[in-house]
């Protein structure tokens, strides 16, 4: 993500995201940390969703073998 994309994502200015870079580089830090873990749960989501799936498959084709 560029830093225009966080700051818009943020809404806030790029500015104000510079400052924060430069005094509170623990904050951005956190953000970023926290935007990772978003993109993750997301990832998981999408993983559980494609394995409930496969689960409906597997039940459905053994209805039809019985």
């Amino acid at each position: 993500m560029t830093r225009n994309e966080l700051a818009e994502k943020l809404n806030v200015s790029l500015r104000t995201l510079s400052n924060w870079e430069k005094e509170k580089p623990e904050l951005v830090k956190l953000i970023n940390i926290g935007l990772s873990l978003d993109k993750q749960i997301e990832e998981t989501e999408n993983h559980l969703k494609h394995l409930k799936s496969l689960k409906e498959d597997l039940e459905e084709i053994k209805f039809k073998l019985n």
